[in-house]
């Protein structure tokens, strides 16, 4: 390992002490969701929009609220709804009769953390009026354009059983999200301590802003200073070009995938390894970096075909394919 790797390895260790009084925190009101904080603080220092998928109850908003809070940022919960307008999330033109003029009055998107709150339950007019947003992080009203405050990370999340009063989410706006997060039960001893922390008629919740976001660009930059050497860089390229055109890389799943995952999987997949280094407290990208982070950035991208929804084949079936049977470096 060369002296540069090493001296930032080193300041990565100094500078990611952050990370450790964030997720402490956090995991003062949220009990048994860690994979759920640390993809939070994941997109956080990637500056990458999450969607977390999973039954109601596995603490998604309180987990929201309470990274929220941890933070110095302002916040703001949408509850998406079938009867929500596009003014109602980006904000609309009021008319001021005293002088005929018109002024903006911006809606609740103009803040740091948004939770889109059951987003799938919206129209496609109020999807597609979050497209702006999360890709040029700007809105446009009556023509002009206002820019959304950095840091803006959209944190969304759905119910994926309960299907009635919901609209599908456009693969465009699928894409627009870093990683697609599934939010599982918790062990029978977390949800012990659940029963004995929130088993009352006031449950608490008191969080203390420890970590300020002024620190995060000079955090950025030395997550893009990690070091991916170009045998990981190939390994990347290899598992998304796998999900396009699986028989260049001898998989029989060419059947089975109707839509590989597009170049925003390698741009997020590049960065997501990176950030996950940082956490390990790592100067450079290891192949198991990659291969923790892909299903989280794969699963919303992959589209699977018929024949494979014939076989029960998920999209999450086909990626452990993929990481599995092509050759790590």
């Amino acid at each position: 390992m060369n002296t540069e790797i090493v001296a930032l390895t080193e300041q990565i260790k100094e500078k990611s002490r952050f990370i450790g009084e964030l997720r402490s925190e956090i995991e003062t009101v949220v009990i048994g969701q860690r994979y759920l904080i640390d993809r939070l603080i994941l997109g956080l220092l990637c500056n990458g929009h999450l969607l977390l998928e999973g039954v109601p109850g596995l603490a998604k908003t309180l987990s929201v609220r309470a990274f929220a809070a941890a933070l110095r940022t302002s916040f703001q919960r949408i509850q998406f709804t079938p009867d929500l307008l596009p003014a109602d999330l980006t904000g609309t033109q009021i008319y001021n009769p005293r002088d005929g003029s018109f002024s903006v009055r911006r809606g609740p998107i103009f803040t740091n953390l948004v939770l889109a709150d059951e987003i799938n339950r919206a129209p496609a007019k109020v999807q597609s009026a979050l497209l702006e947003a999360m890709q040029e992080r700007q809105v446009t009203i009556a023509g002009e354009t206002f820019p959304l405050p950095d840091p803006f990370l959209v944190l969304a999340t759905e119910n994926p059983i309960e299907q009635e009063g919901t609209y599908p989410l456009p693969e465009a706006q699928l894409d627009r999200f870093m990683m697609k997060l599934r939010v599982g039960y918790p062990s029978r001893e977390e949800e012990r301590r659940i029963l004995d922390t929130y088993a009352t008629t006031k449950p608490g919740f008191a969080i203390r802003p420890v970590v300020d976001p002024a620190i995060l660009p000079d955090t950025r930059r030395l997550i893009d200073a990690i070091y991916a050497d170009d045998k990981i860089r190939e390994y990347i390229l290899d598992i998304v070009l796998a999900t396009r055109d699986p028989a260049s890389f001898k998989l029989d799943l060419s059947d089975l995938i109707r839509y590989g995952a597009s170049p925003r999987a390698t741009i997020w997949l590049t960065l997501a390894a990176r950030a996950h280094a940082f956490l390990q407290g790592r100067g450079y990208v290891t192949p198991q970096d990659v291969k923790s982070v892909a299903p989280d950035v794969l699963r919303h991208r992959v589209i699977p075909s018929y024949e494979a929804e014939a076989e029960e084949l998920t999209s999450e079936d086909l990626i452990r394919r993929i990481l599995n049977e092509l050759p790590v470096p």
